[in-house]
């Protein structure tokens, strides 16, 4: 008996003493102060109705909107200000007026489909009506 109590007590005191020792070498890195992600830019929550025109493009597609808050909540990046020379969201040639009537709109262009506020900015977008309501 005497011999196993020797062996579990050295075993544990073995035990309490490695474990000491790997906790003592426990290495913590600190990369510093280094680059912090930008916070996301706060959302507006409404945009006036001004009407100062300005061509946006996201990615492929130009888009003339009423305003910048528009285009930056629309998610484009605003090229010049005035309306796209192409008449893109122009219709062609003429500027198009909408009303800020919200009644939502699925609207369909060269496979991309969109979620319009109402029929008329999806039009003056050349986009195609699919549905009503969000895509």
């Amino acid at each position: 008996m005497r011999f196993l109590a020797a062996i579990f007590s050295r075993q544990g005191f073995t035990v309490l003493f490695l474990s000491a020792i790997l906790a003592a070498c426990t290495v913590v890195v600190d990369d510093g102060p280094g680059p912090r992600p930008r916070p996301p830019r706060p959302e507006p929550q409404f945009c006036t109705k001004q009407y100062e025109p300005v061509c946006a493009r996201r990615g492929g597609d130009r888009q003339t909107f009423a305003n910048a808050c528009l285009a930056d909540r629309a998610d484009y990046r605003i090229v010049r200000d005035g309306p796209c020379r192409d008449g893109g969201g122009g219709g062609g040639g003429g500027q198009t007026f909408c009303t800020r009537e919200y009644a939502p709109v699925c609207g369909r262009r060269h496979g991309e489909v969109r979620t319009f506020p109402n029929a008329c900015e999806a039009r003056a977008s050349d986009y195609r009506i699919v549905g009503d309501g969000p895509c």
